[in-house]
């Protein structure tokens, strides 16, 4: 073990899958259609590495709120424009302000720290916040307390700051007008009042938003990292979790399915007509359209930094003994979402989330190791009597598995690799093939030390 490496093993966990999806649409592009790359000359389909850290970080985060698993009861993060409506209803429910005066607050306050706001003219964006925030669940509740704690000067505070804000508005409104001609118009991505003079936000409320803001000590943000550009002195934090797209391991395979939804009231009568006219009037279908669904076997890798998330967690306030605990803890669960977790999108059209992997591999290294030169030169599915591989999924299984032996022989800080299947018929094929240079294992909690 190095100096680098944690108390459970080497400081990086590859992670590396195999799965066959039939027929789903997990992510989509602007047009609606699935997104694809070109690899070793060839187009492959894609599932961004965001939809999976998505997945992950959610199924993480509900089973840990839900009391299941090795992270129950550890607090959790939420990434959201709705920072000020959150507080806001901590200060209406908990504290009894009235609704209105929460609103206008909690939005001052947080905007006065730093965070800019969409138009206060546009009453579906006022009162968010134009990037997503990553903050503890509990972000909002603090800051409503401290607020209510110090209402009196924070709402004296806030009349100075509306008034300031609404004077600058209507200062740019009447400048506006006077350029006739729309010789220059306003930037709509600013505050109107993004270049008055406000007065500031009290320190002690300032420091009291960042502190409720900061990662503190939210296991997912430990494990997925946290970048805030616009509050120069709110932490940011590095990410313990890499993670790569995931790539059809053949060529792309896409079908534009037609489909023709009924109109059930147009049916009813229809079939109650009395003539045929009345009859003929109600035919055809309520409404039609195409949609573009993919099929394929798909390779997908993550990596853990052992030692950057314990050096996350020490960051937020952790003990060393804490930090351990807690980091063997997200890890185990780190490896249950990577392998349980599935992209919601279509879900109920296609069944998408109740796949399970073909394969997953899992070793310690003192570095990460992606293994998607494996699958540069596109699986062919031909039959094997015909020079093709077979079909992709125990094709891509063996490829994985020569290529991780081949590189694990010539790279000696590779050790502690596993196998887990879920196909029956990839469990034989394991028992056939020699030197991989892994274990088979029969759960997603052996994957890990």
């Amino acid at each position: 073990m190095t100096s680098n490496a944690s108390s459970t093993g080497s400081q990086f966990l590859s992670l590396h899958l195999l799965e066959t999806l039939v027929a789903v649409l997990p992510v989509r592009d602007e047009n609606g259609a699935p997104k694809s790359i070109v690899y070793g000359g060839t187009e492959r389909h894609m599932i961004t590495s965001q939809a999976r850290r998505r997945a992950e970080r959610v199924h993480t985060r509900d089973r840990a709120n839900a009391g299941l698993g090795a992270l129950a009861g550890h607090s959790t993060g939420v990434r959201t424009r709705e920072w000020a409506l959150i507080t806001a209803r901590a200060l209406a429910s908990a504290h009894g302000w009235e609704e209105e005066e929460a609103v206008r607050t909690a939005r001052a306050v947080i905007e006065a720290t730093g965070l800019k706001f969409g138009d206060p003219g546009k009453k579906t964006v006022a009162n968010l916040t134009k990037v997503l925030l990553f903050a503890p669940a509990d972000a909002g509740t603090r800051i409503a307390a401290h607020i209510d704690e110090q209402s009196e000067s924070v709402r004296s505070w806030t009349e100075e700051y509306v008034a300031a804000q609404t004077a600058a508005v209507a200062a740019k409104g009447k400048k506006g007008a006077r350029k006739s001609g729309g010789q220059e118009e306003p930037n709509a991505d600013e505050t109107p009042a993004a270049d008055a003079k406000l007065p500031a936000v009290p320190a002690a409320t300032r420091a009291a938003v960042l502190t409720a803001l900061a990662p503190r000590d939210a296991i997912d943000i430990a494990l997925y990292g946290r970048f805030l550009a616009e509050i120069a002195d709110s932490p940011n934090v590095d990410g313990a979790v890499q993670s790569s797209h995931a790539f059809t391991v053949h060529e792309a395979e896409q079908v534009d399915d037609f489909y023709a939804a009924a109109d059930d009231a147009k049916l009813d009568r229809k079939k109650n007509a009395l003539d045929f006219l009345d009859a003929a009037d109600d035919a055809g279908a309520g409404m039609t359209g195409y949609q573009s669904l993919i099929t394929g076997t798909f390779y997908r890798h993550a990596v853990l930094d052992r030692l950057r998330l314990r050096r996350n967690l020490q960051a937020a306030g952790m003990t060393a003994q804490e930090a351990e605990e807690a980091s063997v803890a997200a890890e185990a669960e780190f490896v249950t979402a990577f392998v349980d977790a599935f992209p919601e999108a279509k879900k109920n059209s296609t069944a998408s989330t109740g796949s399970l992997p073909a394969l997953v591999l899992a070793f310690e290294g003192e570095r990460p190791y992606n293994y998607a030169a494996a699958f540069q030169a596109p699986i062919d599915e031909s039959p094997l009597d015909k020079d093709g591989e077979g079909p992709a999924g125990p094709a891509a299984v063996k490829r994985l598995l020569k290529h991780h032996a081949f590189v694990s022989r010539r790279r000696p800080d590779i050790q502690a690799a596993r196998v887990l299947t879920y196909d029956p018929r990839i469990d034989e094929l394991l028992g056939t093939m020699k030197d991989t240079g892994a274990v088979t294992v029969a759960s997603a909690g052996e994957l890990t030390a």
